[in-house]
């Protein structure tokens, strides 16, 4: 590698790194920060209505911190990539992913297009899975009508 090529991929190792862990750091800070508040929630004494729309806030609280935490980890591996020289790479079909995208999605581990395919083979597996489950509703809802007769 030349001494120019060297240059740009320490500086790009740098701001990448320096990227994924201001994410890093962002997400755990806002973990903290809903840990903080969960607790002093609970401890107020509120109606039956009060109760409901607080729980049904915790919930949201609770949700939003298993994403972050999916998503520290999904930053994490990213870079252990890094680290390794690997990131940036599709795990898929092995062409560079563009910048662009990393900078929006900075733990990806699939270029657009092979990410495009893996959504598509998803959704024609969730299609599957939608018409077995109303087959088994339909045969499901004739047996029991059967057994009412």
């Amino acid at each position: 590698m030349t001494e120019r090529k060297q240059a740009v991929h320490h500086e790009r190792y740098a701001v990448l790194k320096q990227m994924l862990e201001d994410r890093r750091r962002d997400i755990h800070d806002r973990l903290r920060m809903l840990r903080e508040t969960l607790p002093a929630q609970v401890a107020e004494v509120k109606d039956a209505e009060e109760q409901s729309v607080q729980g049904f806030a915790q919930d949201v609280e609770l949700a939003l911190m298993e994403m972050k935490s999916e998503t520290l980890g999904q930053i994490d591996e990213a870079i252990r990539r890094l680290e390794a020289g690997t990131y940036g790479t599709c795990a898929q079909c092995g062409r560079e992913i563009a910048e662009a995208r990393l900078k929006a999605l900075p733990f990806a581990t699939l270029c657009r297009e092979c990410q495009e395919v893996a959504e598509e083979a998803r959704a024609s597996e969730r299609s599957q899975d939608t018409r077995v489950l109303s087959s088994f509703a339909t045969t499901l809802g004739s047996v029991k009508a059967e057994g009412e007769l």
